[in-house]
């Protein structure tokens, strides 16, 4: 066993001494030793029931002959984040999540590993981890949270999203205070991450589609025993990954993400998956260039219509079959690979034949045929402004705004736009450019859902883009294009960006351009100056000066400048 080097033979004596003075037997110590990553927390509604998933997790490791050792890791609610300085923190917390994860199962060498996350960093950083360290390891998250219901409409469900753009309805005139209230009081009602396709469903949903958690991981809601029996499931079936060998390097192969990728277009997931997918298969090995993103949205129609896009929720999703009938509808139409190997130790065909996946509400998750969109969730353009890339959630865009071309209203903070958009500065076709919030030049790489909910509570999401070389919340809808790379801290052509200068953006066409020549556009960069990092001292200073560009995943550089620090 790979914890021998820590427990095994005369010289481990001190060793074993220290575990029992935690309280382990000879016993426990002789069985294999397996890890539980519990980020378990007061801060977040998705990882405040946690601990009640990390014992489950504990007697199926236990039930199987194994012993479980619990350690934590950090974790941010994004949505507390919002919209000042914590923000910058957000995304790389990622980072450290996946580094404490390494450093805790390199100093006590588990068997195995067991990621207990939820939410929108906490995810991706676990599944990073458990690439980096290769050894069995499975992911049970706590589940998604249940929609409100509107207390002025009690056939309508709601969710944090409503909150947020209830807040620009008020700056409108369109909402009373008092109403804004009630809303707030109801749209989060249960323990779990908030319940719409945002990031952290849209990950836990991704983990389960590229074989790392069960079947029923990424829609299970929080508040369901079902989540409990599911992590004692994940438990026991973590031993029998240990028992045969089989690592996350055999499950995330290339194969392996390319059905993440058809579901995520598929479901319409948020654009920081391409984010968080690019940094994991950074970890695995694995090449995942941005332009095959676009190949798969060419080949993956849009199925579901979940919130902040649409009409569904979580737990609708789960309620007509979830991710096994999302994958079992690919597979059918020859999309996804049945071949890859998943946590269960079977195959994804063996999985979805074993749990018996069907469709049971076609309105909900639709057929093959007869699509909401005729492509995937997800595109990404390219242009003069983004000669690396930007993202941008399609599905969510209203058909109108697909193709538009406006002035450019440019602002160098999202304090700056959002001010500016509360104050009805902002204009019907305009292009609002918010720079220098991308990973370097947050630094952090920052969520800008203030400022989409904003444009959607004043009804301006059919009439005004907005482009950044930050990121959005998975609650962002609209004409909302993100990640543009290179950012405008390393000199990217944003940055060149004057206001008033018109911009182009064609969806279908994957473009996004700059209406200026490309001599104009390095006349402009040749004088452009560098400005002053935002943060000059502590974690994030640090961060900004490894961090790479959004095309690359905002992955960390290593001491010679390339890749990551693996």
């Amino acid at each position: 066993m790979r914890s021998d080097i820590a427990k095994k033979g005369t010289a481990r004596a001190p060793h074993r001494s220290l575990m029992k003075a935690v309280g382990f037997t000879d016993e426990e110590i002789k069985r294999p030793i397996v890890g539980i990553a519990n980020s378990a927390n007061e801060l977040i509604p998705g990882h405040m029931h946690l601990d009640q998933i990390v014992s489950a997790v504990k007697a199926g490791i236990r039930m199987a002959g194994g012993t479980p050792m619990e350690f934590s890791t950090i974790g941010i609610c994004d949505g507390i984040a919002m919209n000042h300085t914590g923000m910058h923190y957000s995304l790389a917390s990622r980072e450290l999540i996946a580094d404490s994860i390494e450093v805790s199962a390199m100093a006590h060498p588990f068997d195995a590993i067991v990621m207990v996350p939820n939410c929108d960093k906490i995810v991706p950083g676990m599944l990073m981890a458990a690439a980096r360290l290769n050894i069995p390891a499975i992911v049970v998250s706590g589940g998604p949270m249940l929609p409100g219901i509107h207390p002025f409409d009690k056939e309508r469900k709601i969710d944090l999203i409503s909150v947020f753009e209830a807040v620009g309805a008020v700056k409108s005139g369109r909402m009373t205070q008092e109403e804004l209230t009630a809303i707030e009081d109801a749209a989060c009602p249960t323990c779990g991450s908030c319940a719409g396709m945002f990031t952290a469903n849209s990950m836990n949903c991704l983990t389960e589609a590229i074989g790392m958690g069960l079947p029923g991981n990424g829609t299970i809601p929080a508040p369901m025993s079902r989540r409990l029996r599911l992590a004692k499931e994940a438990g026991m079936a973590v031993m029998e990954l240990l028992d045969k060998g089989i690592t996350p390097g055999r499950i995330m192969t290339s194969e392996a993400f390319s059905n993440a990728l058809a579901v995520d277009m598929a479901l319409g997931c948020s654009t920081n998956t391409v984010l968080h997918l690019k940094a994991i298969a950074h970890e695995a090995g694995i090449a995942l260039d941005l332009s095959f993103i676009n190949e798969m949205s060419a080949k993956i129609p849009h199925l579901c219509s979940l919130s902040p896009g649409g009409r569904d929720h979580i737990v609708e999703l789960h309620n007509a079959g979830g991710i096994q009938a999302v994958l079992k509808t690919l597979l059918d139409a020859g999309m996804i690979d049945g071949r890859c190997i998943t946590v269960t130790s079977k195959t994804v065909s063996e999985n979805i034949s074993m749990n018996g996946a069907v469709v049971t509400d076609s309105t909900v998750i639709r057929p093959i045929s007869d699509p909401w969109h005729k492509e995937g969730g997800l595109a990404v353009l390219f242009g003069n402004i983004a000669p690396e890339g930007c993202v941008v959630k399609q599905s969510a865009v209203k058909p109108g705004m697909l193709c538009h071309r406006g002035p450019a209203r440019v602002f160098d903070s999202e304090e700056a736009a959002t001010h500016a958009i509360m104050e009805g500065d902002i204009e019907k076709g305009d292009v609002i450019v918010i720079r220098y919030e991308g990973p370097a030049g947050g630094p952090g790489m920052r969520e800008m859902l203030t400022p989409t909910s904003a444009i959607a509570g004043m009804g301006l999401d059919g009439d005004v883009a907005l482009i950044t070389d930050g990121r959005f919340s998975g609650g962002t809808k609209g004409a909302s294009i993100g990640h543009i790379s290179p950012e405008a801290m390393e000199g990217g052509p944003i940055a060149a960006v004057h206001e008033g200068d018109t911009i182009a953006i064609d969806i279908p066409a994957k473009k996004i351009e700059l209406l200026l020549s490309r001599e104009d556009i390095e006349k402009r960069l040749s004088s452009w100056t560098r400005p002053e990092p935002k943060i000059k001292t502590g974690y994030m200073a640090r961060y900004a000066k490894m961090v790479t560009s959004a095309g690359n995943g905002a992955v960390l550089k290593s001491i010679s400048g390339q890749g990551d620090l693996k």
